[in-house]
Formats: C-alpha cells, sequence, structure tokens
C-alpha cells in the first residue's frame, strides 16, 4: 500500500527494513530522489527467522545510503552498522556524543562475539557452512565506528553532505531517557518534520533523564515495546531485597543477567540504595561484564546525561567486585558461596552470563532474576516463560533455580509512559507509524492512539512504502 499524500510537490517515501512487526532489528529509510538516509541500523535478534535476516542484503544497496542518524546505540538499533559498512557503505553515522562513546562499547563487543561464535563453530563442526564466517568482524566495527560524527542535544543542525539550504535535511536531536545518550529524532526534510521516538525511557527514573515532550510532527514513528502492558508501579528495590535475600537464606547465589549498558547501572544503583540503609545481605556482589564495567565508567565522563550525583557513583564502583580477566569469571562460577552475580548479556543470547546460568540453573537453592523486555527466541525469554531446560553450549541445562522477574525494572516506557510522551504534540502528525512491537502490543497501542486521540496510526508491514 502506498499512502499518498499531494501538500508537497517533491516525493519523500518512508519505509520500514526493520522493527516493523517486531521488537529488533530498527531501520528506518527516507528516501528523496536518488538520496537516502537511514534512520537506526540494528541487528535482528531472537527467534531464527528473525536473524537470518541479518544475512539478507538490504532492499536497497548499502552503498546508495547517504547517511545513518540513530537513536541510541543498544544493539538492536546500531548492530548492523558493521555490516552495512562491509558491504559498501561509507557515509556519515550522526548522532549525539553519548551514543557513539557508547557505540564504541557495543559494536566492538559485538564483532568481537560474531568471530568467536564463527570460531567456535569451525573448532567443533557444527556448521553447515565451512568455514562459518562472522557476520562482520573488529576491522568492521572500527571502519563503521570511524563514521561517526556527533552533535549537541537541542540544536537543529544539517545533516552532513546535505544543504539545507537547497532544501536538505536538518536533524534535531532531544532527550529520550533509556540509556545515556538516547535521543528522539527531529528530521526536517523536503518540507516535511518527520519524529523518530527511538527507544522510550522511563519518567521519573531514577538514573535517567525523563524524555523530553516534542511539540510538532507531520509524521511520528513511535515505539511500542510494550504498547499493551504497564508496569508495575512498585519500588524495585523492594522486590530486589526481597529476592537476594531469600536467596542468601538458602545459601544461593542470584545470578542477573544484565543488559550492559543502562539495565546493569540501574541494579547496581538499586544494590546501593539498600545496602547503604542495611537492607541487603552481607554477601559479595560481582560484576561479571568488562563490557558493563566500560559502560559503567561513562557514568562518570557524560555527567550531564543522567541524574547520578559523583559521591552516588563512586558509592555503587566501591559496593561491587568489577572482574574482568577471565580467570575471575571462572572463580565466580567455581564458587558455591552466597553471593550476587550481574553479567552480561541482557537476554541471556551470550558473554560470560551462560558459564553462570550452566554453573547455577541447575540448583534450587539458586536464584535467576530476569529484569526487562526479551525478545522471543531468546534464553532470556525462556527463563521469563518458565521453560525447565536451556540449551547452552549444545548441552541442554536444567534450570531448577528459582525465577524471579522484576519487569518494572525495564528502562523502555509502557502503554501509559508512551501515551504520555505522545500527548506533549500540540498539533497532531498527519499520520503515525507505530514500530518496535511484537504485532499484539504495536496494534494495541496504534488502537490506543486512534481512541485517545483520533490520530490515523498505522503499523507498518516490513518493506512496506509510504509516500508522506
Amino acid at each position: 500500500m502506498v499512502a499518498a499524500d499531494d501538500a508537497w510537490d517533491t516525493d519523500l517515501t518512508l519505509r520500514c527494513l526493520g522493527a516493523a512487526n517486531t521488537v529488533t532489528g530498527s531501520k528506518h529509510l527516507l528516501e528523496s530522489g536518488d538520496r537516502r538516509i537511514l534512520v537506526d541500523c540494528g541487528l535482528f535478534q531472537g527467534v531464527k527467522v528473525w536473524r537470518e535476516l541479518n544475512w539478507s542484503r538490504p532492499p536497497v544497496g548499502p552503498e546508495s545510503i547517504d547517511a545513518v542518524v540513530l537513536t541510541h546505540a543498544h544493539l538492536d538499533h546500531t548492530g548492523y552498522l558493521p555490516r552495512l559498512v562491509r558491504d559498501g557503505f561509507r557515509g556519515p553515522i550522526v548522532c549525539t556524543r553519548a551514543t557513539a562513546a557508547v557505540a564504541d562499547i557495543i559494536l566492538r563487543d559485538s564483532a568481537m562475539l560474531q568471530e568467536r561464535d564463527a570460531a567456535f563453530l569451525n573448532k567443533h563442526h557444527a556448521t553447515k557452512h565451512h568455514p562459518a564466517l562472522p557476520l562482520y568482524d573488529t576491522r568492521d566495527a572500527e571502519r563503521a565506528l570511524d563514521l561517526f560524527t556527533t552533535r549537541p542535544f537541542g540544536r537543529v543542525v544539517d545533516v552532513p553532505g546535505f544543504d539545507s539550504s537547497e532544501g536538505g535535511p536538518t536533524v534535531l536531536f532531544r532527550r529520550a531517557g533509556h540509556i545515556l545518550g538516547a535521543a528522539t529524532v527531529e528530521l526536517v526534510w523536503q518540507g516535511r518534520r518527520i519524529v523518530f521516538s527511538g527507544d522510550l525511557g522511563r519518567y521519573d527514573d531514577p538514573l535517567m533523564l525523563d524524555p523530553e515532550p516534542v511539540p510538532a510532527a507531520d509524521y511520528l514513528v513511535i515505539e511500542s515495546t510494550y504498547g499493551d502492558r504497564l508496569h508495575e508501579r512498585v519500588d524495585p528495590a523492594d522486590a530486589l531485597a526481597e529476592a537476594v535475600n531469600a536467596t542468601v537464606e538458602r545459601g544461593g547465589t542470584v545470578v542477573i543477567p544484565a543488559f550492559a549498558v543502562g539495565r546493569t547501572q540501574t541494579l547496581l544503583y538499586h544494590l546501593w540504595r539498600l545496602r547503604e540503609a542495611g537492607r541487603l545481605a552481607d554477601v559479595p556482589i560481582y560484576l561479571d561484564s568488562p563490557m558493563a564495567i566500560n559502560a559503567s565508567d561513562l557514568l562518570r565522563t557524560h555527567q550531564s546525561d543522567h541524574r547520578l550525583a559523583p559521591q552516588v557513583y563512586e558509592g555503587m564502583r566501591a559496593m561491587a567486585t568489577y572482574a574482568r580477566e577471565v580467570e575471575e569469571s571462572m572463580e565466580i562460577s567455581a564458587s558455591r558461596d552466597p553471593k550476587v552475580v550481574i553479567s552480561a548479556s541482557g537476554m541471556a543470547s551470550g558473554g560470560r552470563v551462560l558459564h553462570h546460568l550452566r554453573a547455577f540453573g541447575p540448583d534450587p537453592r539458586n536464584t535467576i532474576m530476569v529484569t526487562g523486555y526479551q525478545v522471543p527466541g531468546t534464553r532470556g525469554r525462556s527463563i521469563a516463560e518458565g521453560e525447565r531446560f536451556l540449551k547452552i553450549f549444545g548441552e541442554w541445562i536444567p534450570i531448577n533455580a528459582q525465577v524471579v522477574n522484576l519487569r518494572m525494572l525495564s528502562a523502555h516506557a509502557d502503554a501509559d509512559e508512551l501515551m504520555r510522551w505522545a500527548s506533549g504534540f500540540t498539533s497532531a502528525p498527519r499520520r503515525t507509524f507505530v514500530v518496535h512491537g511484537e504485532p499484539q502490543a504495536a496494534d494495541t497501542l496504534r488502537r490506543r492512539i486512534d481512541r485517545e486521540f483520533g490520530w490515523p496510526a498505522t503499523v507498518p508491514r516490513m518493506n512496506q512504502l509510504f509516500t508522506l
């Protein structure tokens, strides 16, 4: 379907190359004539049918894309960039300063995991392809990072490679909360104002600043991760204290698969609060993830991007033992003393947390704590849904540990918060596109936008073309 509008003479089109009826792989392509801008460039994660799309060449040649604009650095919004560069993209990648810093950590780690996974498959002859190849490697990630150029929040700037005086696009970043550097994107091109929510954060979050309101848009592209759900209105510190203390009383270990950027720092903050108040069992707390350690250090260098006072950050840092070396991680897995282990990845799709799940998952004295949204097809989703076996390193591991799901720790706005942010528009968008959500969540939010605001709203299909 093509939605036509004859209010402007120059064509401008929108296509969702990802995050359409799924919560992963965000890629939104704007085209005018032979010029193209991609907003976000995410990796598909989760079920195999989505992951396989990472290996398919995009509908447009990467070399034909003039620029990429990023909302934030999470892998499902940036993780395809090294592959885009490998396949020919050479334009600028525009984002905020903190997003560039976080992306430097995330893309290097992603490339390393791609290389490691390919090496594992080749070593164990566990692949149909000989040899197994990484989707991209460290050199591809470095080449992508070389293309990053940063712009400040709150200032209208030209998109590099275009001239706004000749009708070229401008971009404006506003704070979105969610994680360090996260922004909503207001892109004005050919007279149209298109706003991309990216991933919106929570209001009154203890770490991140509130999402800033946006007054106007001709077209709105809004996420819907929690478009059909509300977060529990309870203090996560209370639930965290209850789970940790009960586990320690059983003589067990708490394993927390946590996103290295955002969720880890929130967990450390709440654990620090509890420790300061004398409400937390006196057991070691380990942060076992070099990526999460590096991301936590960014709190010090990007002070204006979050709420934490320096003394609070330093208190969090002193409370936990940071494990960078593999040998330290192995010692943590081998110990049966009670403790709290925070380790990446957040959806248990890879990384050191898999060793901890294999070590502690079978024992009912232990607890696995899920913290936030889990994409379908990931081990994290399986844990959250109560599956009793996980396949880890080719073995089926029984999960007898207690499972606690702290949904309220999500860094994503829930349905009410999405509507609260959207209510900040002083005039109705001509059309709203609901993306980055599972089908039910996206359609529920679409209907709610129609019912409460009266805005025309659509859930795009993958690669569906809209004329703006």
